[in-house]
């Protein structure tokens, strides 16, 4: 979009925001504010593991204890998929110090209580099934260059094997990215990840320069170092799953605009972050600024991330954590006027923390799972030069005894989507339809889903492409079609309350052909009024009788069977 228009509708969108003073949980949006909820859409939350700050909350020093900590994440990832978050971010590596069985570095003490103690199960494997269960990615969040207190677990380890990649500043050790051979040692731990486990990114925090680091070598340097290492990542990982999604966490300020000063905080000048170079140079698929401010801190800022995003994904994180009074003094309506302008610029949006997110701070948890993430919505995909995969097979939709469907098909993919709606074909871009996304299941079971619809399974790949759709209409055999009353020459309306907003009606083949559409006529035979649809000219066969209102919104009024008598030659 031109950059001139694209802040002036950004500028009108601001201002037209609706953003009552009272009832903060009562913030609503309209389609206009919003947009229309997009079939692709990052929606992800940061989870913490450092001191156990969103997950684990206990210890395990028992079975009983695993159980419980499994247990308690098994239900933060269920209230994440009740408001349609599809990507997670596990803290996998802390300070050092991991939550997975490394060869290279200890266990960390969130888990048990003690650095270098087993919890006795591998946390980091039971996120990610846990994750693909419920049709969300599960990204590995690395901690990069630091590496907590010196005489901490993490820096103890490394100083006994390593100790001239290490920099003490205060009492905190850091990597040092001037290093060479930092950049091996964090690929190394990166592939150590990729190579164990079904994870779907690698996702880097703190990649840069740490504030409190004196940098005495020129920014240009200083940058080349940082990206060295981001280069290395890539080219450790990529190779080996090529729709493995690579991220990181920069400043949320790129740089100073023309207009707008970042305060002296920003990623390219101040700690050495390339965050756009790296998209350019495909060393980084998404980016995920922590766009943690306000107002013309944000705004101006967010559209120099849209402008130089080289087509890649930029989901800004949102500073959630404002909301808590402990925490700021933020509205509800600071962090909804940011996700709508997100929205308007085909933007993702990422939280931080899950913590606040699960607490409904000032009723953000409520507002997501009514209003913003009523639908469901899918991770853009990758890499679009893939081949698309094969389609499903052998679709069955089955009336289960209480009125629930069960749908099966057959395919090699990994994944599938399921969507469904009143009309045929079923329209995959219309993110209402879609029902379940990201399913590994071949079987599912649908409640609360009225008979007679229309079903569409599509196939989807590791970089997120879909195939062309398996549609099948519902199962008809527990529940008779309305049929309606036809003499060969008209189709009889009675009810008339029902049609009332009738512009005009479609006749269509059972197989969504349209064969004839028209107005509608009245009579008044048999002392009731009654309105009629004319199929003199359709020939004999079976057809559903649709109605289009003035908003162009269709309804399937019934079916009608044509069984003229004809003469014999």
């Amino acid at each position: 979009m031109n950059n001139y228009i694209l802040k002036i509708s950004l500028y009108l969108l601001f201002l037209s925001t609706t953003t009552p003073s009272t009832a903060q949980a009562n913030v609503h949006f309209t389609s206009k504010s919003t947009g229309n909820s997009p079939k692709y859409e990052v929606r992800a939350a940061w989870l913490a593991t450092i001191g156990g700050i969103d997950w684990p909350s206990s210890y395990a020093s028992t079975a009983a204890g695993a159980s419980r900590q499994k247990q308690d994440l098994v239900k933060i990832l269920d209230q994440l998929q009740q408001i349609n978050v599809n990507t997670v971010m596990i803290q996998a590596r802390v300070r050092g110090t991991t939550i997975f069985p490394s060869a290279h570095e200890p266990w960390d003490a969130c888990l048990t209580g003690k650095p270098g103690v087993s919890p006795g199960y591998d946390p980091l494997l039971f996120a990610i099934e846990e994750c693909h269960k419920r049709g969300m990615e599960c990204h590995a969040w690395i901690v990069a260059i630091p590496m907590g207190k010196w005489n901490g677990a993490g820096c103890r380890n490394l100083r006994q094997k390593r100790p001239e990649l290490l920099k003490k500043i205060g009492d905190e050790g850091f990597l040092n990215p001037e290093h060479p051979q930092t950049a091996n040692y964090l690929s190394t731990l990166c592939g150590e990840i990729v190579d164990k486990y079904d994870v779907d990114g690698i996702h880097l925090d703190y990649i840069r320069y740490p504030e409190t680091w004196k940098i005495n070598v020129p920014r240009r340097q200083g940058r080349e170092h940082v990206s060295n290492i981001v280069r290395a990542i890539y080219e450790k990982t990529k190779p080996q799953k090529p729709w493995l999604k690579l991220s990181c966490a920069p400043i949320g300020k790129y740089a100073d605009l023309s207009r707008y000063s970042s305060n002296g905080w920003n990623a390219y000048e101040r700690v050495c972050q390339d965050a756009q170079q790296w998209l350019s140079k495909g060393w980084m698929d998404q980016l995920y600024p922590m766009m943690y401010f306000r107002d013309n801190q944000f705004f101006p800022f967010a559209i120099n991330w849209a402008e130089n995003a080289y087509g890649k994904d930029i989901v800004p994180g949102l500073g959630i954590y404002f909301l808590d009074p402990r925490e700021g003094k933020w509205k509800l309506e600071d962090v909804v006027r940011q996700m709508a302008v997100l929205r308007q610029l085909d933007m993702g949006q990422a939280f931080f923390r899950t913590k606040f997110l699960l607490n409904d701070t000032k009723g953000i948890y409520q507002f997501l799972k009514t209003q913003f993430y009523r639908h469901p919505a899918l991770v853009p995909p990758i890499d679009k030069s893939q081949k698309k995969p094969e389609k499903p097979m052998q679709l069955a939709i089955e009336t289960m005894k209480g009125g629930s469907l069960r749908i099966s098909w057959t395919g090699q993919a990994p994944y599938y989507n399921i969507y469904a709606s009143e009309d045929y074909p079923v329209d995959l871009n219309n993110a209402q339809n879609l029902l379940i996304a990201r399913t590994m299941q071949r079987t599912v079971t649908l409640n609360s889903v009225r008979r007679l619809r229309h079903f569409a399974i599509t196939a989807v790949d590791r970089f997120g492409n879909e195939s062309q759709p398996l549609e099948q209409v519902g199962n008809r055999e527990k529940r008779s079609p309305n049929f309606l009353k036809n003499d060969g020459m008209a189709v009889y309306l009675p009810d008339l309350k029902a049609i009332a907003d009738i512009h005009y009606t479609v006749i269509e083949t059972l197989q969504g052909n349209i064969v004839a559409t028209q107005t509608l006529q009245y009579t008044s035979e048999a002392q009731e009024q009654q309105t009629l649809v004319d199929v003199k000219q359709i020939p004999n066969g079976m057809y559903v009788l649709r109605s289009v209102n003035k908003k162009g919104k269709s309804h399937r009024l019934g079916y009608f069977a044509i069984k003229r008598k004809t003469e014999s030659l």
